[in-house]
Parts: C-alpha cells; structure tokens; sequence
C-alpha cells in the first residue's frame, strides 16, 4: 500500500466526526479571510503581539519537555543572551528555540519542507548544546520514545516510535506525501498540517528535539499555507495549557500503529479546536486593541504596551524606553493613563511606580 493510501486510511472519519471537523474548519477559514483584512491596517500592534507570543511559544515548548523557566525568565534571557554563558540545559534549549522559530516566522515563505530543510531546522534548535551536538540534523541511531515530562520530575511512556532503521524510509514517504497534497490539493491545509505533525510525532526520526521540533513545524505549516494570524498567538501556550489532552489523543492514534485500525479522529479534532481556541484569543486582542485605539494615539498605546511587559515602571523607566519623548510628555501620558482607569498609581514623589491594571 502507497503513503497515500496508508494514510488516507487513517483519515476515514465517521460522519458525526466528519461534520464536527467540517464546522471547525469553517470557523478557521472563516476569521483567515477577515483577518487579511485586519493584518494591514494594525501592524504596529501586530510587531508587539508577535513579540509577546514569541517569548510564550519559546516557554511553553520547552516546558512541555520538562524544563521549568517563567515566560519571564525566558524574556529576562533573551534580553541579555549576547553577554550570558549559556550554561544549563534549560537555558540552551531557549536560545535554540527562539533562534528556530525567528528563522520560521521570518523567512517561511523560503523555507521548503524537505529532508534538507528539516534537518537544517534540528541543527539550529540543538546548536546551543553540548551534548546534541554529534546528533543534530541527523536521523537517530538509537530507539526512542515518546516520554511525557511532568514538573515533579516524573516521566510517563505515551508512545513506542520507529525503529532507526526504518526512519529515513519513513520520513521519505511522509515528505513525499506532503508535497503531492500540495501539488494536488486535494485534502484542507489544516488537515494536511494536522496529518504532518502527528505522522512526524510516531515516528520521532531525532535522537532529541522532536516534540519541541514538531511544534516549530506546525507554527512553519501554518505560515506556508497562509495561516499567518497563527503568529500572534502562541499555539505551543495552548497546547501546554492541554499537555494532559496532547498526550491523551497521540495515544489514541498510536495504540494501533502499524495497524489497519490506527486513526486520527481524535487527534484532528484536538488540533483543530487548539486552531479555534487561537482564533477566540485573538479576537479578543484585538477587540481590546480596538477599543484602546478609539480612547488612546499611538505613542500612550505604546506607552501602555510597555508597562504591561514590565508590570510596574517608573518615569525613569519610560525616559530610557522612549528617548525622543520629553518628559512632561510621558508625564502626562501617564496621569491620563491613571485618570482613565488603564494604569494604577502607587507611591509618592521619587517612590511613585505605575502598575498595569489587569
């Protein structure tokens, strides 16, 4: 049996799944054709909320893997990456991860998804560590397994993946797969990115890296097939905020790998209402965002973006921030932000801070 066939077979949903699945991809496609319209008129508020989800991509993915650093800590790393040693494993894996998904993000519309791409994309989310080093972009050598990490330090085993052996052979036929549903069109975008990502989760073709690998490229399958809206929201967030639920629908599907039985219903539908649990947030933003714009100019919307990264600020702190802003201006910005009810004002005199309100 073909790739094709093999995974068309896994693809054989029921009615009532196929209808659910149907009016899920509506809601996508859906806000996808309004959001084109949103994505040109807004973009400096676009530039921050990229930035936000950036820093929350990069804390949940490798969180989901056992790590333990706060988006705080994460921004806290980043700011300061040029002059810190990156000495834990934690900390290697953030600038590894941030390093790949800039490359994603910034030059997707370049990026094939080949064998040579993919690897290339492993090679950079492993360059920051030691001990990767004999292994990134290449396939694996040795049995692996999918391993759920908890904050307890506990592991459980979710899934048996492929044999080394078989592992470039299988890669072969996925890649292979993907780029004939591409030239063809003939299954959803989403779909095909949803089949992708649990195909390449089974078969788990890196000694290190898949999950957080596999999430970078959902986010690159996204972006290619013009999901870009997927940018400003961080998938990887939810995904954490669900880990149980991620777990739960992969073992649904490889209880019975290698099977005639093995489906993805579950999977599919896990993935897709992440999509639209995206899309809510999203809305919500940018509602916020619009309503904002309607009561505030541009340089007190930045003003405000900025305290609600730092969550309390001092005047100092907004003189360094915005140095072609005089400080009466800032000053003034400020006493309207506290009078409208956008900021919290605590202190007197040197000792006065600005708090955002939540």
């Amino acid at each position: 049996m073909d790739i094709s066939k093999k995974i068309n077979q896994k693809l054989d949903f029921s009615s009532d799944i196929y209808r659910q699945i149907m009016n899920q991809l509506a809601v996508i496609d859906s806000f996808k054709g309004t959001w084109q319209v949103i994505d040109l008129k807004h973009s400096k508020h676009l530039k921050e909320l990229r930035k936000i989800a950036t820093i929350e991509s990069i804390g949940s993915s490798t969180r989901i893997e056992g790590a333990t650093l706060t988006d705080d800590e994460v921004a806290k790393l980043l700011k300061s990456v040029k002059i810190t040693k990156l000495t834990s494993r934690e900390q290697q894996e953030v600038v590894g991860y941030y390093d790949t998904l800039k490359i994603v993000l910034d030059h997707h519309e370049g990026i094939e998804v080949t064998e040579s791409y993919i690897h290339q994309l492993h090679g950079t989310l492993l360059k920051h560590s030691g001990k990767d080093q004999s292994h990134k972009g290449k396939y694996k050598s040795l049995s692996n397994q999918v391993v759920a990490n908890y904050p307890d330090g506990s592991q459980r085993i979710i899934f048996r993946t492929t044999e080394p052996a078989m592992t470039g052979k299988e890669m072969e036929d996925l890649l292979l797969w993907f780029t004939n549903r591409q030239e063809d069109k003939d299954l959803h975008p989403v779909l095909v990115t949803a089949t992708f990502i649990y195909e390449f989760l089974s078969i788990h073709p890196y000694q290190d890296g898949n999950g957080r690998l596999s999430r970078l490229l959902t986010t690159l399958l996204f972006m290619k097939q013009g999901y870009e809206f997927t940018q400003y929201v961080s998938f990887e967030h939810i995904i954490e905020e669900r880990k149980d639920d991620y777990y739960k629908v992969l073992m649904d599907g490889q209880k019975d790998r290698y099977t005639d039985k093995e489906n993805i219903n579950q999977w599919v539908l896990f993935f897709l209402n992440c999509l639209i649990t995206l899309i809510k947030r999203l809305e919500i933003k940018y509602e916020q965002y619009n309503k904002l714009s309607k009561e505030l100019n541009d340089r007190q919307l930045l003003v405000l973006e900025f305290i609600k990264q730092q969550k309390k600020v001092q005047i100092s702190d907004l003189q360094k921030a915005f140095i072609n802003q005089s400080r009466s201006t800032l000053k003034s910005d400020l006493v309207y932000l506290v009078n409208e009810g956008f900021l919290l004002k605590t202190g007197e005199l040197k000792g006065t801070r600005y708090h955002y309100k939540e």
